[in-house]
């Protein structure tokens, strides 16, 4: 028979096999602790369980930490790992280190399905996707990263590697959950962003689950036709019915959407296109991010000029929308954003 994950397990269904073999229920809370507080990779590790104990749980369960394959540490410092699942997929995350702050960046599907145009990853498959313990693992891996090298926990939580984060919405949910929970690594929702190509009725979704979370829509251009041009899931998923779930979305949690934005040079970067993103912008309370653009071999967009991208912003601002620009990080090492692809394969 199969052993099963026990991280797949919550801690009543711990609680109960323990009752089951005729142990103290108690005996699940510590369990509990080490796998979610003191992210333990083995049952050999929980050393205020009896040698007996451990030996049993480890005949009846599996644990699956994720390992790092290979580290690439950018010219500015970005970290970008990829992690080596137990079916031996690999997914990619980075840490962006900061003067205030150090964010992880991380996957939620191995590949993706929705073949957005300028992302790398778009053009891979999605193989599957990555279970609470994969993507909570991610996050302590990088964690760790900050502190070994920087001196300095991780700060922020983005969703923004591989994968559609709504497309994985249980998992991506219940892993937030022990990213953030007391009995978890405790880390506040308010640090935390997911990132989504729009998907409307999962945004709604969000609202109606109540989430503390940040939301962010990769928005890169502000009408239907250039959108459905450079992300097909535009045409089941408009932008007036992404103005809908965003606004229920605001209306249910009162968190301000992010919009992001890649200027590609000579198609979304003109006055008229700023005009279109303020107008939709607008009707929502929310921020806009421009973003760089990382050239992927893949595909044919070039990074908008500098003049262009002022004017694009100056445009925004004197119009009194929220405005930050992010430049690229890790781009020498293919840890940008839109660049993550498993160019490295573990051995």
């Amino acid at each position: 028979m199969e052993k099963k994950d026990i991280r797949k397990m919550n801690l009543q269904q711990i609680k109960d096999y323990f009752v089951s073999v005729d142990e103290k229920a108690f005996r699940a809370v510590q369990v509990w602790e080490w796998l979610w507080q003191k992210s333990a990779r083995s049952f050999e590790e929980m050393t205020n369980l009896s040698k007996g104990l451990r030996e049993k749980l480890e005949s009846e369960f599996v644990l699956r930490p994720i390992s790092i394959a290979t580290s690439q540490k950018s010219n500015d410092g970005t970290i970008k790992s990829a992690f080596k699942l137990y079916d031996n997929e690999l997914i990619e995350g980075v840490l962006i280190p900061a003067d205030d702050r150090m964010t992880a960046c991380v996957s939620s599907q191995v590949g993706c399905s929705l073949s957005c145009k300028f992302c790398a990853t778009g053009y891979m498959d999605r193989k599957r996707n990555l279970d609470p313990g994969e993507i909570y693992d991610q996050v302590v891996a990088i964690d760790a990263q900050a502190k070994k090298d920087f001196n300095l926990p991780l700060s922020n939580i983005v969703f923004m590697g591989m994968g559609e984060p709504l497309l994985n919405y249980a998992n991506v949910l219940e892993g937030i959950n022990r990213i953030t929970a007391e009995d978890g690594l405790n880390m506040s929702p308010k640090r935390i962003t997911v990132s989504t190509a729009g998907i409307a009725k999962m945004i709604k979704k969000l609202a109606d689950d109540e989430v503390r979370f940040n939301l962010a829509l990769s928005l890169h251009a502000a009408d239907d036709k250039k959108r459905n041009q450079i992300m097909p899931i535009n045409e089941s998923n408009t932008l007036e019915a992404l103005r809908e779930a965003l606004m229920y979305f605001y209306q249910k949690t009162q968190n301000k959407i992010t919009f992001e934005y890649i200027l590609f040079y000579n198609f979304n970067d003109t006055l008229e296109d700023a005009e279109n993103l303020l107008k939709f912008a607008r009707q929502i309370p929310s921020k806009i991010n421009i973003i760089e653009y990382n050239p992927i071999s893949e595909a044919n967009f070039k990074n908008t000029e500098e003049d262009r991208l002022e004017k694009f912003a100056n445009y925004l601002k004197k119009n009194k929308v929220t405005v930050n620009i992010r430049r690229s990080r890790g781009k020498d090492i293919d840890a940008a954003c839109g660049q993550l692809a498993n160019k490295n394969k573990a051995a």
